[in-house]
């Protein structure tokens, strides 16, 4: 390590804090010179084939040429401008692409700054359209076990309150209803109990329950779980059944990551609220969408107050609006759906071989996810380290260790990756 990169890390280490981590005593840093395609280039000349897409955004890998010249040539027209009162293109050409690819009846989009914002904006889309109806008591949420929703304040009340990481909050934040997490896998045999505790929890207090929340198909952090489409296409004909709004949270699972555009379309329904992120801009800028339907905007719209109460400085942001609208055309350009057909086999080839190893109590694949389930939490400090002596960059969490890597990895560097993975973990637990 030479003095100059020896100086930043220090610096780092001493001012800066990085997410999921201790000032005390931080995990390790390192630190980035550039990155391209599927590789990550370290300050020190060292190449890292991305596993995590940039927690599942850079769908297209990184310095995609068509996505660096959209947002050099909108920087020069209009990099910002206040939404309120204005408008410009690019939010509209991406609101217009939006509308047509999402499941079907959400018409009215709502721009904002981030995933976790984005859940917090349906959230008070479904409080104040029960206010409008002259039902202010009907104001909480239903959700799943399991499920991961943010890190902001009312998402975290959503998120499960065991492998969510916010349990120290519970004392503080609003207290929601939770149904057993969903035990039919994605591919199992559909099981008509399974709904039963969702069924129970909705029957017994629909009337304070102004929505349903849940990640469509794929639980993200609180779990990495596939869960069978029949219970989504139950949960949608419950909320119907008792008038409460559904909210899909696709910040995750949108734009082709499971082999649907959308975790819904698995499942063949459609949200009256729709949550959108991450891989929106390709994982250049931050930002992200809610969509609704015409009965969700007009019943706002018609009550008091008359306007949804929420207006982010950065709302629609013109550069990041404009890299958004190229990273979706790129996507639907290409044979999105043959090329996560085709991570989707490498991943389970190149995975299977952690299922017999000890301390391994699971392996799991879904289009563009792959899963390794352990039965103890990895030590973060070690296996980082690991990785990237292999040449990857896979970030574990707790008892997960999983990637899901950009759109555009070759078979080459995907079975790169999830060899370095088996052995690391062959490392961690061996026999």
């Amino acid at each position: 390590m030479d003095k100059d990169t020896g100086k930043l890390l220090q610096f780092d280490r001493q001012h800066i804090w990085h997410p999921y981590t201790s000032i005390d005593n931080p995990l390790e840093v390192f630190l980035v010179e550039s990155a391209d395609g599927v590789r990550i280039r370290l300050e020190d000349g060292r190449e890292l084939i991305d596993g995590m897409a940039s927690w599942w955004s850079v769908i297209h890998g990184y310095n995609n040429p068509e996505l660096t010249r959209t947002l050099r040539e909108q920087a020069g027209r209009l990099a910002h401008v206040m939404f309120g009162g204005l408008t410009h293109r690019p939010a509209i050409d991406l609101a217009r692409l939006l509308i047509e690819i999402v499941p079907q009846g959400l018409r009215r989009v709502f721009f904002c700054d981030s995933g976790s914002v984005a859940v917090e904006v349906a959230m008070k889309m479904a409080i104040q359209y029960s206010y409008a109806q002259g039902d202010a008591g009907k104001n909480r949420f239903l959700t799943i076990r399991s499920g991961y929703h943010g890190d902001t304040f009312h998402a975290m009340s959503v998120c499960d309150p065991t492998t969510g990481m916010h349990q120290i909050y519970q004392g503080v934040l609003p207290q929601y209803f939770f149904a057993d997490t969903p035990a039919c896998r994605f591919s199992d045999a559909w099981r008509e109990e399974d709904i039963h505790s969702f069924r129970q929890l909705l029957t017994e207090h629909h009337h304070s329950i102004c929505a349903v929340i849940l990640e469509p198909i794929v639980q993200g952090a609180g779990g990495m779980r596939f869960y069978h489409p029949e219970y989504l296409r139950r949960v949608r004909t419950l909320c119907d059944e008792f008038a409460v709004l559904l909210i899909a949270d696709e910040i995750a699972t949108g734009f082709g990551r499971s082999g649907k555009l959308f975790g819904c379309d698995h499942a063949g329904i459609s949200p009256d609220i729709l949550c959108l992120g991450k891989a929106l801009t390709g994982g250049y800028m931050t930002l992200a969408a809610v969509l609704a339907t015409e009965k969700v905007g007009h019943v706002i719209s018609q009550g008091e107050p008359g306007v949804f109460m929420h207006g982010p400085t950065f709302m629609a942001n013109a550069l990041a609006c404009s890299v958004a609208v190229r990273s979706i055309q790129l996507l639907l350009e290409s044979n999105w759906q043959e090329n996560i057909a085709r991570i989707e086999c490498g991943l389970r080839q190149g995975l299977e071989p952690c299922r017999t190893l000890p301390g391994v109590i699971d392996v799991r694949v879904l289009g563009a996810i792959g899963v390794v389930e352990l039965a103890v939490a990895v030590n973060m400090a070690r296996i980082q380290k690991l990785f990237i002596a292999h040449g990857v960059w896979i970030r574990p969490f707790g008892r997960l260790v999983y990637v899901m890597p950009p759109y555009v990895i070759t078979d080459e560097d995907l079975s790169t990756l999830t060899r370095a993975l088996c052995r690391v973990v062959e490392m961690e637990f061996p026999k």
